[in-house]
């Protein structure tokens, strides 16, 4: 059969509140033009963000009733450590409430002034966990990467000539550690290849530096290993994420993503010294170390998420699911990061509204003018989040539709479709955005807008 089935049946529903253009229109102002700042019920569809947004199975629902809550040594905690130590190969492993607190632990002991951090792409939390650090992040990915009508296969790939040339520049001795972050949120959720990941290996391992993965979206990435590197065809996902994981010395995992549950993260550390004094710092503002922050029925769905995020029938279509988004768009004369990434669709806002300047924020325009639409939230990947004086400033002024695993269906990807038209057919009438006030740090979680 052609066609691509959601791989489960609806047992439980939300209902979803309906709003008028002129209801959403004043929700818009008094959230001043900011989609965080929004009440969820005033939402139709939020593709704000894929993160913390899927909705659990029915097993998953039944381990959050088995779960152990004592404090230290919970049976939940070694169901999830077994499962994790038989995925990844790695025996040292703490749970977090989300995946910047694993950040936030990490480099609090591997970062600070002078150090300089590479990555493919940072994403917003880990930039700023290393500035807050006092160090350095720098983006290397490779030039396909800020074409969005270029289809290379993995354009989340690192440029590993950049990076040798870097390491040399700054002195191994300032780079703690080498990240990658897989699949590459920054742009576009495009995917890295084994390939790419073990040339990155090799220059760390040419340098004397340990490789550590952003693994949010891990298995995303690996199933389009299996579709897009060739030699790795016939291996099966597992295989394929076990494979990644072996190259690394460690990584900082949200599992609010491919961990398919509304809390949780991780911290995974190879380095037993290091463990150790993650360990130390974990206990001091997350809590015991086998449990992290979380209660113990959150840890039993992690446990089930990390066995489901497995199965190549709900990959598949997940995968299918973005990808018939982004076909749908691009037949409308929508230009997007192209192919179509893991989690989420992305708008290239200066073709959508060209009249508006990089300095009136393109993104955040049509961001709002989705709202008013249609009732859909998004959110702006470009000037606006990377921050008033960036390390690495932003080559594409994005927005990005980001879809919650499992939550919505075909005919809510129709309605998103059918509303970026409408509202890419009055595209001239979109107006541009000022700050009227911001934080220093991440200040498009709270930044408040004016309409020009």
């Amino acid at each position: 059969m052609r066609t691509i089935i959601e791989p489960f049946r609806i047992k439980s529903v939300e209902p979803i509140r309906m709003t008028t253009p002129a209801q959403r229109a004043k929700f818009l102002a008094d959230a001043h033009f900011n989609p965080f700042l929004l009440h969820a019920d005033s939402v139709l569809i939020d593709l704000l963000t894929d993160s913390g947004a899927s909705a659990m199975s029915s097993e998953q629902w039944a381990g959050i009733m088995r779960g152990d809550e004592s404090y230290a040594g919970s049976q939940s905690y070694w169901r999830l450590k077994q499962t994790l130590l038989e995925m990844t190969g790695f025996e040292n492993i703490l749970p977090t409430h989300q995946g910047r607190a694993s950040e936030r632990i990490l480099f609090d002991l591997v970062g600070g002034p002078t150090k300089v951090v590479p990555n493919n792409a940072h994403f917003d939390t880990t930039r700023a966990n290393i500035e807050h650090s006092g160090a350095k992040a720098i983006n290397l990915p490779i030039p396909e990467a800020a074409v969005p009508s270029n289809r290379h296969p993995f354009k989340g790939n690192m440029d590993v000539e950049a990076l040798d040339r870097l390491i040399t520049q700054v002195g191994r001795e300032n780079v703690p550690l080498v990240m990658v972050t897989v699949t590459n949120n920054t742009s576009g959720g495009q995917p890295v290849s084994l390939a790419n990941m073990r040339a990155v290996r090799k220059v760390c391992d040419k340098h004397g530096l340990p490789l550590y993965l952003d693994a949010c979206r891990f298995a995303e990435n690996a199933w389009f290993i299996k579709q897009r590197e060739p030699e790795c065809a016939s291996m099966s996902v597992r295989q394929i994420v076990r494979a990644m994981f072996d190259l690394a010395d460690g990584a900082s995992i949200s599992a609010k993503k491919d961990g398919l549950v509304n809390i949780g993260g991780l911290l995974m550390i190879k380095d037993p010294a290091l463990f150790q004094r993650a360990c130390n710092l974990l206990i001091l503002t997350e809590g015991f170390v086998t449990y992290g922050g979380l209660a113990g029925r959150d840890l039993e769905a992690m446990a089930q998420g990390y066995k489901e995020v497995l199965e190549e029938d709900y990959l598949s279509y997940r995968i299918r699911s973005v990808e018939y988004l982004g076909e749908k768009l691009l037949a409308s004369g929508i230009k997007i990061i192209e192919p179509p990434g893991g989690h989420a669709i992305y708008i290239d806002a200066g073709h959508f509204c060209p009249h508006i300047p990089k300095a009136q924020f393109p993104g955040q325009s049509v961001v709002c003018g989705l709202y008013r639409i249609a009732g859909i939230r998004s959110c702006e990947i470009g000037s606006v989040m990377a921050g008033p004086n960036p390390t690495n400033p932003p080559t594409m002024e994005l927005v990005r539709l980001a879809l919650p695993r499992r939550a919505y269906t075909q005919s809510h990807f129709d309605y998103v479709a059918e509303a970026c038209a409408e509202l890419f057919a009055k595209r001239s009438e979109l107006r541009g955005l000022r700050i009227v006030e911001a934080p220093d740090v991440l200040r498009h979680f709270t930044a408040k807008f004016a309409e020009l």
